[in-house]
């Protein structure tokens, strides 16, 4: 009796301590976030001050979010929704053109099937940062300078290779006889990837949404180059007109990253429960 009651207080002192742990690495990781909350309702003056204030003396100054959200220079709404488009459909682009690859290059087999695989990955090492200079060239040759479509063909250019990888692995993972057994009950090859394996493999498309749409948010080194008018830049790069050669509004910095953070995270509380239901099919099948 006396064992198990010991046993029982290891147990508990073993749980109390995880917990604690658990909101350690929890407070660690939103400590940033926080900070740039705080920091976005206090005046220039509180963010600067020595000692630092951590939190506003003068109260709360919301306005910041009003004064932010009506700078002329920077016009932020017209940026939120140049980044929600962007995004969005190049994000689109690539389900759309990675699904059926990553299908076709799982499931049959072709000459140079290695050296495409390779060749597609390989795209991988060249980011827009290194190629600005000749992206800039060829979106003035097809007339798609300072436009979104030029940043959705950029975006979905440079995410379609992960994109392909993930879900090639997801669908290689997925038997061959369950799309024989279709084909014997009649189904063709479109009706076989879209009401047979994409149920199977959806944990596999999340993951290629989530990582596809996050790159494109937070691009910015191609946008800088090819958006030249304020009004179609992405939050990335209109952050940055706040931050001056002699002096930095860190209070508009801050503000325009939590507006930036807030629709990633309505992203993954959209999808969260689809992942982790995908998860869960696919374990039990």
């Amino acid at each position: 009796m006396a064992f198990l009651v010991t046993a029982d207080r290891a147990s508990r002192k073993t749980v109390i301590m995880r917990m604690l742990i658990g909101v350690l690495v929890v407070l660690i990781f939103l400590l940033p976030y926080l900070t740039m909350l705080i920091g976005s309702i206090k005046t220039q003056a509180e963010i600067l001050s020595i000692p630092p204030d951590y939190l506003p003396r003068e109260g709360a100054q919301w306005s910041n979010y009003a004064s932010m959200w009506a700078t002329p220079e920077t016009p932020v709404p017209y940026n939120l929704i140049s980044t929600i488009v962007i995004s969005v459909f190049a994000t689109l682009l690539v389900l759309l053109v990675a699904t059926p690859a990553a299908y076709y290059t799982a499931r049959f087999k072709f000459p140079g099937k290695m050296v495409f695989m390779f060749l597609v990955i390989v795209t991988q090492m060249l980011q827009p940062a290194v190629l600005t200079a000749g992206l800039f060239k060829q979106m003035l040759a097809w007339d798609l300078h300072d436009t979104w479509l030029a940043m959705i063909l950029i975006n979905a250019a440079f995410n379609l290779a992960f994109a392909v990888w993930i879900m090639h692995s997801f669908f290689a993972g997925v038997p061959r006889s369950i799309d024989e057994a279709a084909q014997i009950d009649g189904a063709g090859k479109l009706r076989v990837l879209f009401t047979i394996n994409l149920p199977l493999v959806w944990p596999g498309i999340v993951t290629a949404v989530i990582f596809t749409f996050v790159s494109c948010w937070n691009e910015f080194a191609a946008s800088l180059v090819i958006l030249s008018t304020a009004e179609n830049q992405p939050l990335s790069v209109a952050l940055t007109k706040f931050v001056g050669q002699y002096s930095t509004a860190w209070q508009y910095v801050f503000g325009v990253s939590i507006v930036a953070i807030v629709p990633v995270i309505i992203l993954f509380a959209l999808i969260e429960k689809r992942l982790i239901g995908g998860l869960a099919a696919g374990a039990v099948k």
